[in-house]
């Protein structure tokens, strides 16, 4: 899993759909994420860190955790199926420790409220990312296509070791 925090929302220049987007730490790799003109509300609510003057539904929940003395521990996004994300809230009170089903949008929204970390499967980022940095990647694979031709089968067996029984 990589850990991500939400950069920002965005429009589909197209559709002019909202798009809630991740990058990771190292701001290499970004991962859109469609989302609904609500969610977006809520999650740039959370980003500028305005108060309602009544509790939203991401507020409730959050009031909710706070009185039974839970805390969200982490977001996990989890998957990708048919163009669909889904994503799994890490909810702990004392020692038990439960997981709920989420949008990512709704699990984004809470945790940004609770300052709780956003995680990603790396097969979720493999399959939907976006890169940010092409030098970067470029650069890495360059180094890895030279790191390969220079690599001999003696240098492997010292590192590795070799059996030959």
């Amino acid at each position: 899993m990589i850990e991500m925090k939400v950069a920002g929302i965005a429009l589909d220049a197209i559709t002019r759909s909202p798009i809630v987007l991740l990058k990771d730490a190292t701001d290499r790799r970004a991962l859109p994420i469609y989302i609904g003109q609500e969610q977006a509300r809520a999650i740039m609510g959370a980003l500028e860190n305005q108060k309602p003057p009544r509790p939203l539904t991401h507020d409730l929940i959050v009031n909710i955790l706070e009185t039974w003395n839970m805390t969200l521990e982490r977001v996990i996004i989890h998957s990708l199926q048919k163009d669909t994300f889904y994503a799994a809230l890490i909810i702990k009170q004392g020692e038990v420790k439960k997981e709920i089903d989420a949008r990512p949008s709704d699990a984004i929204a809470v945790a940004l409220r609770t300052n709780a970390p956003i995680w990603v499967m790396e097969e979720v980022i493999a399959d939907a990312s976006i890169p940010v940095d092409r030098d970067a990647d470029e650069a890495e694979q360059e180094a890895f296509r030279e790191f390969l031709s220079n690599l001999r089968p003696e240098d492997l067996i010292k590192r590795f070791g070799y059996d030959e029984s």
